[in-house]
């Protein structure tokens, strides 16, 4: 799964590229899915009083809130992007608005100022509002206008984007030698691969609280062989099961 962001200031043009972007992917044939960041403190998608409302609140979660056009799963927390993506099986997902997680991103802006303001590592296009006064390149990266260059802008996502990254600290993985979102920044700037990381291929992967721990290979084969040797004696284990186990 290819995911991205398209972050930046309100009213810079944010959802404009993000639209456009998801049009002209699904016009390639891509399977699209998209995650739009709300950063209005108040916004509660379920009305209070509400059926839906009503489950919440005697415990229930998720609710699930099934119509003739849509279904909507409410959960009465704010979810990490991984554990959102666990609902997605697209080949890209555009996130709009998303900071918090390690996503290669297009900084959208309405001027300069606010470029200087935003600007962090794992960018590789600016496109927004401050495109149309902009020259073709800023910081060495393309700066693309999504209103009269939106293939050119999609061409870009298709040839930079790669399958998502893990998010971890350091402290538990640094084996590329760059941590998590500085590989993001070096595969984007074609100075290393997605080939680097080495948990691309993990069978064994650890979650506290939502948010996946890093570990080196050796401690994913301490892990795999205890849980299969407990779990191996159990009535209905058979060799090659897929083996989940939940901590609360």
């Amino acid at each position: 799964m290819k995911v991205f962001s398209i972050y930046g200031y309100t009213q810079s043009g944010k959802t404009t590229i993000a639209k456009t972007l998801i049009e002209e992917l699904t016009k390639r044939r891509y399977n699209v899915g998209s995650i739009k960041e709300i950063h209005y403190e108040e916004f509660n998608i379920d009305t209070p009083g509400s059926n839906t409302d009503k489950h919440k609140l005697a415990g229930a979660t998720p609710v699930t809130a099934r119509g003739i056009h849509e279904t909507d799963v409410l959960y009465p927390e704010k979810l990490s992007l991984p554990d959102i993506l666990k609902h997605y099986n697209n080949e890209y997902v555009v996130c709009e608005g998303v900071t918090d997680y390690n996503l290669p991103k297009i900084i959208s802006a309405s001027n300069v100022e606010d470029l200087e303001k935003r600007w962090e590592q794992g960018i590789f296009a600016v496109s927004g509002r401050v495109a149309e006064t902009l020259p073709d390149e800023y910081r060495g990266v393309p700066v693309i206008n999504v209103l009269t260059e939106a293939e050119k802008l999609t061409d870009l996502v298709v040839e930079k984007v790669f399958d998502l990254l893990p998010d971890v600290d350091e402290k538990c993985c640094n084996e590329c030698g760059w941590g998590c979102r500085g590989l993001t920044d070096k595969i984007l700037k074609e100075e290393a691969t997605r080939d680097d990381c080495i948990q691309k291929t993990s069978s064994v992967k650890l979650f506290i609280n939502g948010k996946e721990i890093g570990m080196v290979p050796f401690v994913e084969e301490i892990l795999r062989n205890a849980c299969t040797g407990v779990v191996s004696t159990l009535e209905g284990y058979s060799e090659n099961s897929n083996i989940e186990i939940k901590i609360d």
